[in-house]
């Protein structure tokens, strides 16, 4: 397992990679406010504000859905980063691809839910490069908008074959968006798979709760419920079915995301 969740303790997992060209990209654009996009609960929000803190840009996170009467724990985490919070309707986020953001904010410089544009995955495209990955004839990990996935990809070695479980219900669009993410004449083997979503994004079960308390007790890694928890059990389910030719080396993408997991009610789970 690439533990990318070791990386930094607020900008962690795949996020970073994700932002960091984004955010030169602003820099270089004279941009002194970023603007982005995400729920509740959206580990690229948390991350977002921690990234520009550091950074010393200011932030903007165009929030789905109305103001709960208490705000949970990560868009708290982002307003302490400095993070100014809009929220809007979720009929009016499912245009937010179309309104002006630029009239409302000159100063900003947006970037998509997720990371998700050629600046993430250019980002992504360098995951691979922090540890040894040549020997490994399979790289698995979880995808949501396809980013992260795009830049492993972009980025395999011709033997290799890069394996994305989807952890949002109904997303059978990803297998026309991904390709558009892809550089030229990419022949590298790619594969998503639907069916270990559990309920949905951000839905958890008893079993998987259990699941992921009974591999932290047994490796001390800990997974987020909505990521790399989801993956870590695909990969359980296909290992099962003998889906891995004898002899292959899989190597599992922990993409971090832990705060995902303070949603829960505590004790719930055991790290």
């Amino acid at each position: 397992m690439l533990r990318l969740d070791l990386l930094h303790p607020e900008v962690s997992g795949n996020k970073w990679f994700k932002l960091q060209y984004n955010l030169e990209a602003a820099r270089s654009a004279g941009k002194t406010r970023i603007v982005t996009f995400g729920g509740a609960f959206s580990n690229h929000i948390a991350a977002t504000a921690a990234a520009c803190h550091m950074a010393g840009l200011q932030s903007t996170g165009i929030i789905r859905g109305e103001a709960a009467p208490q705000l949970s724990h990560t868009l708290l985490q982002a307003q302490q980063y400095g993070m100014e919070l809009q929220f809007i309707s979720r009929e009016a986020y499912r245009q937010k691809d179309t309104y002006p953001w630029g009239q409302q904010f000159p100063e900003g410089y947006l970037i998509p839910e997720g990371g998700h544009n050629a600046a993430g995955v250019r980002g992504c495209e360098e995951i691979l490069s922090q540890a040894p990955t040549h020997p490994y004839t399979h790289i698995m990990c979880p995808v949501g908008t396809g980013t992260t996935l795009a830049g492993l990809i972009n980025s395999a070695l011709p033997h290799q074959q890069v394996i994305g479980i989807v952890v949002l219900k109904g997303a059978a669009y990803l297998q026309q968006e991904i390709p558009q993410l892809l550089r030229p004449h990419i022949s590298v083997n790619w594969q998503l798979y639907h069916d270990f979503h559990i309920g949905g994004y951000a839905k958890a079960t008893p079993a998987l709760i259990t699941f992921m308390n009974d591999f932290y007790n047994q490796t001390r890694v800990p997974l987020d419920m909505i990521y790399t928890a989801k993956m870590v059990w695909a990969f359980r389910e296909l290992a099962v079915q003998q889906h891995f030719p004898a002899g292959s080396r899989i190597l599992l993408l922990h993409t971090g995301g832990l705060q995902g997991n303070l949603s829960l009610p505590p004790g719930v789970l055991c790290f």
